[in-house]
Order: structure tokens, then sequence, then C-alpha cells
């Protein structure tokens, strides 16, 4: 059939696989780590206080005082790619381009900062991509996480007159292929170091107590997570969760409150990693691999490892590509 001239261009059909994962300031300046936060801490998912009593507490002491200090963590830890996140994300994203086929579109976006979610949403259905899987970043399920980069792909696809048809990357707390990766690199990373901890650490992103008690599955799905990890292992692992904010009661117990209270009740040797983390990120590489540091030995011990996340390895790579393939399934051939 010959089409009519003024018909607009015809783009192959393909599958889209779009990552997501939290974002990150543009710059580690003052001005763009403020930028970011204003972003970051006026989501309704994130901070769960009516605005009207929120807003001017954050356009006022918040963003007065935070950037500075977020600014100099950021500094710490930036590298010539940019931020820790931004730049394993690409990796990931460029590891796994073929992955899933020639018919198959991966790319990435942030929920915060660039690239945003929307771009690059529609830039995968003007390439073509009729199907589209989003997948969050995150292996254990949370509003604040999870839920709000869903929020934000449905949000730009309700502006759409042809929308993709659309699935989203469940949570994979308890996947074996996940448990199976945490403990080769976990493992891994142990035998890498040159002491034998006495104590191995799974410190989890911090939530509000409140979200429990609303129903958000997070802390739940973080023990599970823990739990089947450390039968794999045959080792217990302290479970605690870090980054908190505020004056609300969030879960414990508190990474640095653990921290400084095995130093001083005389562990000497431990490892610490975050298994909530997809990639290395400002939360791990200065909370974790700096303060945690300072804060264990200046309580009393002697030798302190922090444990890379699985980020762009062959096994978190492997493990990626396993999950995703799954949720992919009847869109592209599994053969």
């Amino acid at each position: 059939m010959q089409l009519p001239p003024d018909h607009p261009p015809i783009v192959p059909p393909r599958v889209g696989v779009l990552l997501t994962n939290l974002g990150t300031p543009d710059g580690s300046d003052v001005g763009s780590v403020r930028r970011y936060l204003a972003e970051f801490l006026s989501d309704r998912r994130v901070v769960e206080i009516p605005p009207i009593l929120w807003q001017p507490i954050l356009r006022g002491v918040v963003l007065t005082t935070r950037p500075k200090k977020s600014a100099h963590a950021y500094q710490q830890v930036w590298t010539k790619d940019g931020s820790p996140l931004a730049a394993i994300t690409r990796e990931q994203t460029e590891a796994l381009k073929g992955a899933f086929g020639p018919g198959v579109l991966v790319d990435y976006a942030m929920r915060y900062g660039q690239p945003a979610i929307a771009d690059r949403l529609q830039a995968m259905k003007d390439a073509g991509c009729d199907r589209i899987l989003i997948a969050p970043l995150y292996p254990q399920y949370c509003a604040a996480t999870t839920a709000t980069a869903n929020d934000k792909a449905f949000a730009h696809l309700a502006k759409m007159r042809w929308q993709p048809a659309i699935r989203t990357l469940p949570p994979y707390h308890d996947d074996a292929h996940y448990i199976g990766a945490l403990k080769e690199s976990v493992e891994a990373g142990i035998a890498a170091l040159d002491f034998e901890p006495e104590v191995v650490v799974a410190s989890f992103h911090g939530m509000p107590q409140r979200t429990l008690m609303l129903g958000d599955p997070y802390h739940c799905q973080c023990q599970k997570t823990a739990r089947l990890l450390g039968e794999a292992m045959g080792r217990e692992l302290i479970v605690t969760f870090q980054s908190r904010f505020g004056p609300a009661k969030w879960l414990g117990p508190a990474t640095d409150e653990v921290l400084m209270e095995l130093g001083k009740n005389g562990t000497r040797r431990l490892a610490i990693f975050a298994p909530g983390f997809s990639a290395d990120c400002l939360e791990t590489l200065e909370e974790l691999a700096i303060r945690g540091k300072e804060e264990f030995e200046g309580a009393g011990g002697t030798h302190f490892a922090y444990l890379p996340c699985l980020n762009a390895s062959e096994t978190g790579i492997r493990m990626l590509q396993s999950i995703i393939s799954r949720e992919l399934a009847g869109w592209i051939s599994q053969g």
C-alpha cells in the first residue's frame, strides 16, 4: 500500500527497558546541590508533611543550611565522570545494551535531576518502543523510591496520546538471582581483605517509622533480604538503617549508633555493605566508607572495610539481565 506523502514516518516497533534510579545533582557545588535538594525534598512521596507546613521549613532553614553540608559530602566522592551514581548507572546501561536482543532499546533516567524520566520515556516512544519496561533499581519496594519513580513515568504517560504498553519491574528483595549475586559479591569482598571481620553489617537506607505503620513493606523486605543472604552465607548479619533526617522516629537500629556501640563494646574488625543500593553513591561512599569508618575507629575499632555495591560488575549485570529478561517474557524471544 502506498502511503500518502504527508503520512508521519513509520518507525519499526521495538521494546524498551528504562532503568531508573534516585538521581544526583548536576555538580558538587552548593547551587547544584540546592536545586537537587529542592526537587527531592518537595516530593510528597519523600516528605509526607502537608506542603503548607513543610514548604516554609524547606525553603527556609533546610535549603539555607543543608546544601553546603551536602555539597562538601559530594565533593569527597565526585569523580571525573560526575557523581558515582550517575557514572555507575550509565555503565550498567551500557553493559545491558544488546543483552535482550537487537530489537530492545536500553536506557536510563533519574527520578530527580537529569536525565529526566519523562524525557527518556518520550525518546523511547519516538524511537519506536511500543512496549516499555520501567525498571526502578530498588531491590526493596518503598513508596519513597519505587513508587515515586513510577509516578513520574505515569505522569508523562498521562500526557501522551499514543501510549506504549507498560510494565514495571517488581521488587526483587528475595529473588534467588539477587541473593546469589550478593553472596558472591560480599564473600569475594571479604576474601580480598587483609583481615577477617568479626562482624558483618548490612546497612539499608532508613525510612521514617511511620512508613511501616502505614503499610509500606520496605522494612520487612530489608529484613528478608538480610535473612536469606545470611542463610546463604552461613553467617549472621547485623541489620541497620542509615541516613536519618529530621526529628521524626526512623527505622532502626541506626547504622552510625551501631558502629559506635560495636567499637565501644570490643569489636575490632568489621565489614559493612549496603544491599539496598544497586549502585554506589553518596550514601555509601561518604556516609558509610568515610564517616562510618571514622565512627567505628573513633569508638575503638581497628579494622574497617566497606564492601562495594553490585554496581556494573559482571555479577551485578548478570543478575540484572536475569530478572529483567523474566519481566520481558512474551515481549521478546527467550531463546
